[in-house]
């Protein structure tokens, strides 16, 4: 199993496990072992990564078998990571050139079909009635040449000194890189993305019996590692009845997050005791909690046909559990007394109640702030947010300072809302404003907050370009890939060419995702779309409309980015038939960057320089958007969205009204980012200093960028996206 667990480390920390002792020990000619280095080195740089120099080092001087086997097993990871893994093919053999009109296009497709002695009828009575479904036509929507004949159609990528290159770490023995590993995910101070739970849940099986976190404050988290410590026998971590909700959920692979309803599966006896006794701890040890039932009443409901509580006496408080939920005992909870207080305008009553519950005060300020009628009134509410700040989580503490810092503007903005899913929607702010001094005075103290918090290093080592990177407050705002930045952040865009791409591959049903660019001006209104109803414009090429993925199928669209009219390109995917992003067996979308005159391939894994997972709730997926700046360069703003969409036939025409609504939102709020944890550590214990890219610090440093350089002195901490999330205070 530890083998099978190898990629993980790879994905989240570019680290190449290596081995130790014997299996490590040079048993034929050192020159062999050097030669597969190399020979490795070589087969990296084809998909745009590379060895660093102590890792060639390393791997030089082990037994050629070794340095074989580790190779195997890194190239595979690799290539999935960049989108290699797969065929792209594209429906035009010579894309980007020689792509057709539209109409020129279609008009083709009929006479072909009247080429095809099946068709012909068919296609005549369609003619006479003034429409002609695309789909029905032999020749359109398929791929009409293999993949092997399309290379052979292309040339050569021609390198440039632009292309990206991810550099390959050493890591330490695999034993101790999962543990390593572990540790982060399961002691994170954010929550993870589905994938990364995943991840999460398989390194649980395998280190619950080692060394622990600390703490685990992510109550996602601890479900499961609780799952793995229930399944070893171990004790479990439960200090709210929630845990063990959350647990049980975990048990059924439901949601641990609680946000979708759970079917809970039958459970064994042993498993029924230990939830039931897990619950009896908890009340016994504090009967207020029985009031945190009401938050999931239903839930608790079903997982009580399963547990059967009725059956083991001996916890007489996990009953009473059950009975809050059926409403044959009384609880009242802590959001019932706070709104039966506010209805009775006794916000300072409220408030004083809240104090107990840090973290559902800070969620409420905005509200309270807004109630409040008096100077006295306001001036209490910043008060007790004062107080109960040390209480709160860092990634609290950070959302509430950007949502104030969001207040600033005036009423009558678009307000967006997002949900864990990334499903996203908009619509009017009609909520009266926070007063200016109460919200700098909360600002001011949330920003000592986090300074008290946040560590203070003697030399701070940061890369320019990591400093408009959002804060990643939650792994569920970013989509797990390579070169993903969480939502919100910013990045140059340096490049003639801007290539998207997606891929899918359908399950079992037909289905058909359709690629497509929107062109916005400066005031949101629509410049133009690269499409399949649009192959061509001014600004670039689309590869041709693929409608069916058995075996896999991807789509194109090429910019050429000096040509673009208007602000804002927005690539998106619409599901125009068939299977949602998280019912097909794969689906990713990505973007290259090239010169001019490279040449190459459609796909070339060497340019892409972002591949990321699409797997939202809704029919329309937004990755990102690339915006123009006043120095006519262009930048990307990273989104992660999914829109509702219709179930069937969406495209760009139909969505580009909610698209621009929904960007102006996005793009006029300003996230935090890592400047902002920067500006709060540099203090005067801290002397920072921005990377110029080359020059190697003379002692440890703390480094923060987007990527590890290749060689920094020993005992320095470094900081990359890979770990991002540990750049947010407990």
């Amino acid at each position: 199993m530890i083998d099978r667990l190898e990629p993980l480390v790879l994905r989240h920390t570019f680290r190449v496990p290596l081995p130790t002792g014997p299996s490590g020990e040079t048993t034929g000619p050192v020159d062999e072992g050097a030669t597969a280095a190399r020979q490795f080195d070589a087969a990296l740089l084809s998909v745009g990564f590379k060895l660093s120099p102590d890792l060639l080092v390393r791997l030089s001087e082990l037994p050629e078998e070794t340095v074989v086997r580790i190779a195997g097993r890194t190239l595979p990871t690799v290539r999935e990571l960049v989108g290699d893994h797969v065929q792209h093919n594209a429906y035009f053999i010579d894309f980007p050139a020689n792509v057709p009109d539209t109409v020129d296009f279609w008009m083709s497709c009929i006479a072909d079909a009247f080429r095809d002695e099946n068709t012909p009828t068919a296609t005549l009575k369609q003619l006479r009635t003034g429409v002609v479904n695309l789909l029905s036509l032999p020749t359109y929507g398929r791929y009409q040449h293999t993949y092997a004949e399309l290379l052979a159609a292309q040339d050569e990528l021609i390198a440039a000194a632009g292309d990206r290159l991810t550099v390959l770490h050493a890591g330490g023995d695999l034993a101790g890189e999962l543990t390593a590993l572990y540790l982060a995910l399961a002691g994170s101070t954010t929550p993870l993305g589905e994938e990364h739970q995943g991840d999460l849940r398989a390194l649980a099986e395998r280190c619950v019996d080692g060394p622990q976190p600390e703490a685990i404050p992510v109550r996602e988290n601890r479900a499961i590692v609780n799952e793995a410590r229930l399944k070893a026998g171990s004790g479990l971590l439960l200090d709210t009845v929630t845990d063990v909700l959350r647990l049980a959920c975990a048990l059924s692979d439901g949601d641990v997050s609680l946000v979708e309803p759970t079917r809970f599966r039958s459970l064994s006896r042993p498993v029924r005791r230990a939830l039931l006794a897990g619950l009896d701890s908890v009340i016994a040890a504090s009967p207020a909690k029985l009031a945190d039932v009401h938050a999931h009443r239903e839930a608790w409901k079903r997982l009580g046909e399963r547990l059967h509580p009725h059956e083991y006496p001996r916890w007489p408080h996990a009953a009473d559990v059950f009975a809050v939920a059926r409403g044959e005992l009384k609880a009242r909870s802590l959001d019932g007394r706070v709104e039966e207080l506010l209805g009775e305008a006794d916000l300072l009553g409220a408030l004083e109640l809240l104090k107990s519950a840090p973290g559902k005060l800070f969620r409420a300020l905005d509200r309270l702030l807004r109630m409040a009628l008096t100077q006295e009134e306001r001036d209490a509410v910043v008060a007790a947010a004062e107080q109960v700040a040390p209480q709160v989580s860092g990634r609290v503490v950070l959302s509430v300072r950007e949502h104030l810092h969001n207040r600033a503007r005036d009423t009558g903005e678009l307000r967006v809302f997002v949900n864990r899913r990334g499903r996203a929607w908009v619509t009017d702010d009609e909520r009266s404003i926070v007063g200016p001094a109460e919200r700098n005075r909360l600002i001011a103290a949330l920003d000592d907050e986090t300074r008290r918090r946040l560590p203070s290093p003697e030399r701070l080592l940061v890369d320019p370009e990591v400093l408009d990177v959002a804060l990643p407050l939650s792994g569920k705002a970013t989509a797990v890939g390579l070169g993903v930045l969480p939502r919100g952040s910013l990045s140059l865009v340096e490049g003639e060419l801007l290539r998207f791409f997606v891929y899918w591959k359908e399950t079992e049903q037909r289905t058909d995702f359709d690629l497509s660019a929107l062109m916005l001006n400066a005031d949101y209104s629509t410049n133009a779309w690269l499409s399949y109803t649009a192959l061509t414009e001014v600004e670039g090429e689309h590869s041709g409309d693929i409608t069916e993925a058995p075996d896999g199928a991807s789509e194109f669209i090429n910019l050429r980015l000096g040509a673009v009219r208007g602000a804002f390109v927005v690539p998106q995917v619409n599901i125009f038939a068939g299977e949602g992003f998280e019912e097909v067996e794969e689906s990713f979308f990505g973007f290259m960057l090239r010169e001019g005159e490279q040449q190459g391939r459609p796909f070339e894994p060497r340019t892409v320089r972002m591949k990321s997972e699409l797997r939202g709730t809704g029919r329309v997926a937004l990755p990102l958007v690339f915006l123009r700046g006043e120095d006519g360069g262009w930048r990307a703003k990273w989104l992660h969205l999914y829109l509702r969409g219709t179930p069937s036939a969406n495209r760009v025409e139909r969505n580009r009204v909610t698209v621009a609504n929904l960007l102006r939102g996005i793009v006029e709020r300003e996230q935090l980012t890592v400047r902002h944890l920067v500006d709060l550590m540099s203090g005067d214990a801290t002397k920072v200093t921005l990377w110029d890219g080359e020059t190697v610090p003379d002692g440890p440093v703390t480094y923060i960028g987007l990527r590890r350089p290749d060689e920094l002195p020993a005992g320095s901490l470094v900081v990359t996206l890979e770990n991002l999330r540990a750049l947010i205070p407990a």
